[in-house]
């Protein structure tokens, strides 16, 4: 189902020259039952590296999805578990060769109509940020092999360095981009822009200051009436089952 907001819709005088695309990667540009990013990073190292992973999405999501706690307390829980994601791949030796191989293997897959989206995109020029709290390696080369990286593309994310030996170097956890710290911090070159993710927090991928000129879209794939409702309050549009996709969306744009 589509929920629109059709006055903030028809106020945006938006065109393919004066807009910016500013959009999530996981379970946004990618299909709702793909892997994130994170997982999809280490799926050759030990299989106890995949158990720890999970235990800790098992334990974290939650919280992530709650909506009720107040956000010191998420953002708390969205730094440890950060953490503990990236002790994981020191623990389990992540290296370059075997980040690529997974990603290869991984199951990635595109949101229906992303792919035709984003070459759209690149064909008429128009600026993409492509802003998450996943992991930079994992998007640029996924988006490469699926022939959807442009040079109208920016990637702001979280990229993992190696060593000559290809080993990776440890992360400064500091600059851990996290579902509650993913904002633009500065103005985009362009009047318009088109936000669209699909967590709650997305909303804030761009600055305070330019939401006037901003149409947000949300997708929300497990819908109920009291998360749909933080949704619409959220989102000038909010897409839900069959018309979750970016066919829907670029029809409506």
């Amino acid at each position: 189902m589509e929920y629109i907001n059709t006055d903030k819709l028809e106020k945006l005088n938006i065109t393919k020259d004066n807009v910016c695309i500013v959009l999530d990667f996981d379970k946004t540009i990618t299909s709702a039952n793909s892997l994130d990013s994170w997982a999809a990073s280490g799926i050759l190292l030990e299989e106890a590296y995949n158990t720890e992973m999970d235990k800790l999405f098992k334990k974290y999501r939650p919280i992530e999805l709650n909506y009720k706690i107040t956000e010191h307390e998420k953002e708390k829980a969205m730094v440890e578990w950060y953490g503990k994601c990236m002790d994981l791949y020191y623990k389990y030796h992540l290296t370059k060769e075997k980040l690529e191989k997974s990603v290869d293997i991984a199951n990635l897959k595109l949101r229906e109509g992303a792919k035709e989206f984003l070459q759209k995109l690149k064909k008429e020029k128009v600026p993409i940020i492509i802003l998450s709290a996943g992991i930079g390696n994992v998007i640029k080369q996924f988006l490469q092999e699926n022939n959807c990286y442009s040079n109208n593309m920016c990637i702001i994310s979280n990229f993992l360095e190696f060593d000559k030996n290809g080993n990776v170097k440890k992360f400064d956890n500091r600059k851990i981009i996290h579902t509650l710290n993913k904002t633009m911090k500065k103005q985009l070159n362009r009047p318009y822009k088109i936000l669209v993710g699909d967590m709650k927090e997305d909303e804030r991928m761009v600055d305070s200051k330019e939401l006037d000129t901003t149409l947000k879209i949300g997708i929300l794939e497990n819908e109920t009436p009291d998360i749909l409702e933080v949704y619409r309050r959220s989102f000038d549009v909010v897409l839900t089952e069959e018309d979750a996709t970016f066919y829907y969306l670029d029809r409506i744009i």
